[in-house]
């Protein structure tokens, strides 16, 4: 079986406050786009796992791919596969290649073996492999909340009539260190600073065009403090006619929505 695992962007994202478990509640609207990497599943007699394309650091047995079939494979007699990944979504880009990846594992795996999986259960074992894993089940436009876990499918104004242009600028932003200098809305409140606590899906239903004033992405500011350079790349996404542009989840890629 052949699929084609797509990124995300974050139309917006909000990081609301610190959770007693150490991670953050956010909240954010993810969006399917265009990019995409080839996953192959065969049947085979062990478990294999194959990458090709752009570099892919670690062992390529801790991939997700590999994570996802186990974890199914736990719950269900299904037989060892060979996996082959083609890696055209940049690593650590804020894109999601990584999740997607895992997700389709899990939706070629349910389908191969007829497992007869519904998406909100498949969702639940993408949960346990990433925060945004359990996204890429559904593919079309969620609001995320909790960790980016929790997913609630919303209507926004159409796309239709814009194109998104992706821009990868050659820095690779960890999550960690992109949470490295983040200060949660809740506490920016309690500091007295001005901060706009509308919700993300109040400010996606206005004309894209209004979108620039107020739909922010928390970790341009850490992250554009660590790696100045990246804030050029959103710039000359506004010169070149961008209605809107914003860098993905944590960086460091950026996408820009264009009228056609």
């Amino acid at each position: 079986m052949i699929l084609y695992p797509n990124a995300k962007i974050n139309l917006g994202l909000s990081v609301l406050q610190k959770r007693e478990d150490g991670f953050h509640n956010l909240e954010t609207l993810f969006y399917p786009v265009e990019a995409k990497d080839v996953l192959e599943i065969v049947e085979s007699g062990g478990l294999q796992m194959h990458q090709y394309g752009i570099e892919y650091p670690g062992d390529p047995m801790d991939n997700l791919c590999v994570k996802a079939y186990r974890a199914l494979a736990a719950d269900f007699d299904i037989p060892p596969v060979e996996i082959h990944l083609y890696k055209k979504i940049p690593v650590g880009a804020g894109l999601g290649g990584g999740s997607a990846d895992a997700a389709f594992t899990l939706r070629g795996l349910n389908e191969m073996y007829s497992l007869g999986l519904s998406d909100d259960r498949l969702s639940e074992y993408a949960a346990t492999l990433g925060s945004d894993c359990a996204f890429f089940v559904y593919n079309r436009p969620m609001l995320g909340t909790g960790r980016g876990e929790i997913l609630e499918p919303v209507e926004i104004p159409s796309l239709e009539g814009y194109e998104i242009k992706l821009v990868f600028p050659p820095y690779f932003v960890s999550t960690a260190a992109a949470y490295g200098g983040i200060v949660p809305r809740d506490k920016r409140v309690a500091n007295g600073e001005n901060v706009d606590t509308r919700s993300i899906v109040e400010i996606l239903r206005q004309p894209v065009e209004y979108w620039k004033d107020s739909l922010t992405n928390d970790f341009e500011k850490t992250v554009f403090a660590k790696i100045p350079q990246l804030a050029a790349y959103k710039d000359e996404l506004y010169a070149q006619g961008a209605v809107y542009a914003s860098m993905s989840g944590s960086g460091s890629a950026f996408f820009g929505i264009f009228k056609k």
